[in-house]
């Protein structure tokens, strides 16, 4: 009795390398991404009707109260930061629907008169 003996089957690859390139692809991606802070305080933005994006890196925040937060400062004491840093391009607004429009423009003339110009206030979409 003769017993045939079965042809290789296919050759199995191993899968290591090509988990180690989907490995450092998630770590480049996860370091090269931007990530923004979180907002210090919930902010429901204003309905706008322009579909322009508002163009700045720098964001100053006005909650519903009138307080004011940039980067990790509250109340004026942000707006001696924004006066003395030296900045490239505008500054964003992004004040709570809630906020009172006579405050956003004191705010706004401020700005102006401690150097901080364009200002921009950010609104979302319809």
């Amino acid at each position: 009795m003769r017993l045939s003996v079965p042809p290789p089957g296919p050759q199995r690859e191993s899968v290591v390398p090509m988990i180690n390139v989907v490995f450092l692809l998630l770590v480049f991606f996860l370091i090269s991404a931007q990530l923004t802070p979180p907002e210090p305080f919930d902010i429901a933005a204003p309905a706008a009707g322009s579909d322009r994006p508002a163009e700045g890196q720098d964001i100053l925040y006005v909650g519903a109260d009138g307080v004011l937060a940039y980067r990790q400062v509250r109340g004026d004491a942000a707006l001696d930061l924004l006066a003395a840093e030296p900045r490239e391009g505008g500054l964003l607004v992004r004040a709570d629907k809630a906020a009172p429009g006579a405050e956003i423009a004191r705010l706004v003339a401020r700005l102006a008169a401690v150097g901080v110009a364009p200002v921009e206030i950010v609104a979302t979409g319809r």
